[in-house]
Formats: structure tokens, sequence, C-alpha cells
């Protein structure tokens, strides 16, 4: 084995390391995260408990997915102007707005897949 490849796993690894500190921070600082992240278990543990079709766990699975991968975006864009702009400005906020709002529809389409898988199998 060349060393070559042990350098290739080592970046691999090293770049592993910070998406997980990545995941960390956000689980540690963002509140939505959480919540987004608790939801998603219990709609887990619902479709384990009416046992989800395939197609069902993929539409499931995938909007979770969006909502959280939004959320995390979201923080980094707020994160970005805060940094890039300290001090209010109208544009700024417009931006958060628009990235808020962003999680907001990604969320809101969840809540409606959900009612489509789910409440079929309540009545």
């Amino acid at each position: 084995m060349s060393s070559g490849s042990n350098e290739t796993k080592k970046k691999k690894l090293i770049g592993f390391s910070f998406a997980f500190q990545g995941l960390w921070e956000v689980l540690k600082t963002e509140r939505n995260f959480r919540i987004h992240l608790s939801v998603s278990a219990i709609v887990v543990l619902a479709g384990l408990f009416f046992d989800l079709a395939a197609w069902e766990w993929v539409a499931v699975i995938t909007i979770m997915a969006m909502v959280i991968i939004l959320e995390m975006i979201n923080s980094v864009i707020e994160r970005i102007m805060d940094f890039l702009s300290p001090e209010q400005h109208p544009l700024v906020g417009e931006i958060k707005d628009i990235s808020a709002g962003a999680v907001l529809v990604a969320a809101l389409a969840s809540v409606i897949i959900a009612c489509i898988i789910f409440l079929p199998k309540l009545f």
C-alpha cells in the first residue's frame, strides 16, 4: 500500500471529523434544529409503529432531511450575515428572512406529507 493511499484515507477522516463538528455545533447552538430533529425522531417512531411502505419511508426521510438541511443552511446564512454586517442593515434582515422562509416552506411541506401518509392510517 502506498503512502499516498494512506494520506487520502487520513484526509477523508479529517473531512468527516469537520462534518461531525459542524453537526455538533448546530445541535448545541440552534434551538430550531433540535426541534426539527426531535420531531423527526417522533415521525420515525410513528413510521415504525405504522409499518410504513418503502415509498412512504422514502418520502418521509427525504422531507425530514430537506427540513434539517435547510435549517442548517439557514444557520450558516445567519452567521455569515452577522459576520459580514454586525450592524443592522435592512438588506441583511431580508436575506435572513428569506432564508428562514425557505425552512418554513419545507416544514409546511413536511406537515402536508405527514398528513397524506399518516392520517389514513389513523382513520
